[in-house]
């Protein structure tokens, strides 16, 4: 069972991490969706690997077999956001990092609000200032759902006054 005081690991460091080409790629996807640092970019590889593996290995069972959790895999990644009403398993294997990391409440807020940038949008989300509906969400991570989208509430207060003496 393992112990649960040590979670598993949700994430793989790629095999060979200095290699020029994707060390530029990494750095490039880590700074314009503001990520914290590469093990958040290597946790959504890693979610968008499972997503892809999913679907390879239900097109390896026979089609009446795979019908039912064809479906399941795809309405949830609809409600995700991640493909369209009228997807298929051939879309599901097209999936990019980018796609995942478009869904982020970071990219969301930073694209629906006036910030400058994305770390500007992870600190407002990070300190409390962004609600879905009427639950406050502080974790720049959090997957929007599709419904939740038009939820996404922004709360900028005005600059503190001095009283004058």
């Amino acid at each position: 069972m393992g112990d649960p005081h040590k979670p598993k690991k949700m994430f793989r460091r790629p095999r060979r991490i200095w290699t020029t080409d994707q060390l530029n790629a990494e750095l490039y996807v880590v700074g314009s969706y503001g990520l914290r640092n590469k093990r958040e970019l290597w946790k959504a590889q890693y979610e968008v690997a499972r997503f892809r593996n999913q679907a390879r290995a239900l097109l390896a069972l026979p089609a009446e077999v795979r019908q039912e959790k064809e479906t399941q895999l795809l309405t949830f990644l609809n409600r995700l956001g991640l493909v369209n009403q009228s997807a298929t398993l051939d879309d599901v294997l097209n999936l990019k990092i980018e796609d995942l990391l478009e869904r982020r409440l970071q990219t969301l807020v930073m694209k629906k609000g006036a910030l400058k940038s994305a770390q500007q949008a992870r600190q407002m989300v990070a300190h409390g200032h962004v609600s879905l509906g009427n639950r406050i969400v502080n974790i720049p991570g959090y997957l929007v759902r599709r419904e939740e989208e038009q939820q996404i509430l922004l709360h900028l207060s005005a600059a503190p006054t001095t009283p004058e003496s």
